[in-house]
């Protein structure tokens, strides 16, 4: 970027570049093409460690990849009996790399990686527009090494593909401010509009601060700019609501139950369990978030403004947010009073909204909450940090003498901030590398005092300075990074990083470090009292077995790293040779998924067990269908024990799994638990590897 001055700008201080396509000296091609390729090793080395990863959405893709209708609708079976909590576009994406690969981890989790190398590349290509390839380089730098962001874009939730659309969306308004726009406004809201599809109403929080950035600096006339907006709402809306017109539009019968809904209703599902319900805590048919004073729940931390600086969630993503809050500031006092349409000052407003409206919604929501869902802060943090950095050092130069050491003194106090944080991060995992605390603390020195030395007396130190300063406000996450990339994790839950005090176990799973649940589970998917975490130990009548009500189960079945870190772990999930739980699969024996397998050509579904990631389990080691009674909680009413014994009479399942299912803390239908009471009353059991079964097929009619 031209360190020029804005004319306009009673300040002087620095603007953005006149000409953003001016060429770039000689460097940044190379440095850009470097940092890419880091960043896509340190995405896909070892990728295949993690198995299924989340297998719930692996045995989705599976299924979609096997059939068209599984694919459109999202469903967690090709028989199509029930779909994923989610809007189904992250599903697609993957359903057809298997479809193009065949059904291994590779195919599964390289089409997030890939994701995140191009959320890099968009991220740079939007900050270096207005404020240079510095800048942009610097955000891609932060956005790869933030430990949440290296996690996701390593595992197959739907957050990978959430963040890549809103990042492109972020790109596409940054063109849209620069010639006022309408192809490219509209291009943001479409872009928005599929991140719906994505991950629902959770793409919707960087809406309101898109529209109002622009409407505050287009440069055009007020009515053409609300109609501009307007027009882009109205691209939103279709984006997002063709699927979910069809859904609504198409007979209950001719589709599969909407997961997540109590109605069978993907509105219901879009407003209550995956919207508002969020945010209140009235999850109906959840596992429990928080409701109540504080709110969070079990799964989250409390809730309130430090909440993303908390034991759970802090080692995450917050190593460089509070240099990324005095960077927003100090460069909106730079832009003091600049005009209207002012380009730097656009920038910080629109990644500065982002960071506070989604930081503030996920600090004070009292449904559930998960610590990986941080990852969508990641590129507002990454941004901030690169373009109030880059505004303060070229104050220095182009300045007045006061600005010019008030900018050098918040570049000093932002190092030292962070250093102290990092050490502070650091400590909570203190028998995890503890010489890097004080490495970081003791570089956060040398960096001040190379930055003050460079402003007073020796200016060729400017440089040592600014790498010095890097490498301390890199370090820790760096760090927590490439131990993310070197640790297999599977599971609904995985957390980035070793395990920290006041964190949900190693990677997420494992037993709890800190808090109400501390060393209430030994790491193995049940309790430590003993008792089985889930369902119908044996089958039963749904209710022996369950975990008394808020008691969440632990250990490898509530997911996160595998336990050992080996490749077969990984591949076969870390519930292996138990039942399955309600955040992760089992894998069969070779005993029992030959059994499964037999007669499989004459049923819909092979088998049916209570749980989404119970069934998920089966259901990828046979590739052949296995229906999921009550959804992802089994809270579901899909099936109703009526459809369930019409299913039964015609013949379209022949095994009943016992050992799965939880039906939740928050209300929910009680579906699942007739049906399993129905079938242990009804037909007789078998035990097969620690696994109960009820053979079905002699209710068969006809």
């Amino acid at each position: 970027m031209d360190s020029t001055r804005n004319p306009s700008h009673p300040s002087g201080a620095p603007t953005a570049s006149a000409d953003p396509s001016a060429p770039s000296t000689a460097w940044v091609r190379p440095a850009l093409a470097a940092l890419l390729l880091a960043t896509g090793l340190l995405y896909l080395w070892g990728l295949g460690a993690s198995g299924w990863a989340n297998s719930y959405y692996a045995a989705a893709a599976q299924a979609g990849s096997q059939d068209w209708t599984a694919f459109f609708y999202g469903s967690s079976d090709a028989g199509n009996s029930i779909t994923v909590d989610k809007t189904p576009a992250s599903l697609w994406l993957m359903a057809l790399s298997v479809r193009l690969f065949g059904l291994n981890s590779w195919a599964l989790l390289v089409p997030q990686a890939l994701c995140g190398v191009a959320t890099f590349g968009l991220l740079y290509a939007a900050v270096r527009r207005w404020y240079g390839p510095i800048a942009g380089l610097i955000a891609g730098g932060v956005l790869a090494v933030t430990p949440v962001a290296t996690l996701m874009f390593r595992f197959n939730n739907p957050d990978a593909l959430l963040v890549l659309l809103l990042v492109a969306a972020a790109y596409a308004t940054v063109r849209a401010l620069e010639t006022a726009s309408t192809r490219w406004l509209v291009l943001a809201g479409a872009l928005v509009g599929f991140g719906f599809l994505t991950k629902m109403l959770q793409a919707f929080l960087v809406l309101p601060v898109l529209a109002a950035v622009y409407l505050i600096a287009a440069p055009t006339t007020p009515g053409r700019r609300l109609r501009q907006v307007l027009i882009a709402g109205l691209a939103v809306v279709v984006a997002a609501g063709w699927w979910v017109a069809v859904v609504e539009l198409v007979p209950a019968a001719h589709r599969p139950y909407i997961g997540g809904s109590q109605s069978n209703s993907v509105l219901e599902l879009t407003l209550g369990y995956n919207g508002l319900g969020r945010i209140t805590g009235n999850e109906v048919g959840s596992v429990g978030g928080g409701g109540g004073p504080g709110g969070g729940g079990p799964f989250s931390g409390q809730a309130g403004p430090l909440r993303m600086f908390g034991g759970q969630v802090g080692g995450q993503i917050s190593w460089l947010l509070p240099a990324a809050l005095i960077l927003l500031v100090a460069g909106l006092v730079l832009a003091g009073r600049a005009a209207r349409t002012d380009r730097a000052r656009a920038g910080l407003l629109l990644w500065g909204g982002w960071l506070l409206v989604t930081g503030g919604i996920f600090s004070y929501m009292s449904g559930i909450f998960h610590e990986y869902y941080t990852v969508a802060l990641a590129p507002a943090v990454a941004a901030l940090v690169g373009i109030g950095t880059t505004l303060l050092w070229q104050a220095r130069a182009v300045a007045s003498r006061g600005r010019r050491i008030a900018s050098t003194l918040v570049l000093a106090g932002t190092v030292v901030v962070t250093a102290v944080w990092s050490a502070t991060l650091l400590n909570r995992t203190s028998d995890w590398y503890p010489w890097l605390r004080t490495a970081v603390l003791v570089g956060g020195l040398i960096a001040v005092s190379t930055l003050l030395l460079a402003h007073r007396l020796v200016r060729r130190a400017a440089v040592p300075a600014l790498l010095v300063s890097a490498a301390v406000a890199l370090a820790g996450p760096a760090a927590y990074a490439m131990q993310t990339a070197a640790t297999p994790h599977t599971g609904a839950i995985p957390t980035a990083g070793p395990q920290a005090r006041g964190g949900i176990g190693p990677g997420g799973g494992g037993r709890f470090a800190d808090g109400p649940y501390a060393g209430r589970f030994d790491g193995t998917g049940r309790p430590g009292d003993g008792r089985s975490g889930f369902g119908p130990p044996g089958g039963g009548d749904g209710t022996a077995g369950r975990p008394p009500v808020g008691q969440i189960p632990g250990g490898a079945a509530f997911g996160g790293q595998v336990p050992g870190g080996s490749e077969a772990a990984g591949r076969t999930g870390a519930n292996r040779g138990g039942p399955g739980g309600l955040l992760d699969s089992r894998t069969p024996s070779a005993e029992l998924r030959e059994l499964l397998e037999r007669d499989g050509d004459d049923y819909t579904w092979i088998a049916a067990t209570v749980g989404s990631n119970n069934a998920s389990g089966y259901q990828l080691a046979t590739g052949r269908p296995v229906m999921a009674v009550g959804g992802f909680n089994g809270s579901d009413p899909s099936p109703t024990l009526a459809q369930f014994q019409r299913y039964v009479a015609d013949g379209r399942i022949h095994w009943f799994l016992g050992g799965g299912g939880f039906r939740g803390t928050n209300g929910g239908s009680s579906a699942s638990s007739e049906i399993a009471a129905w079938v242990a009353a009804n037909f007789p059991a078998q035990t097969v590897d620690g696994v109960t079964l009820y053979d079905l097929s002699s209710g068969r009619q006809g």
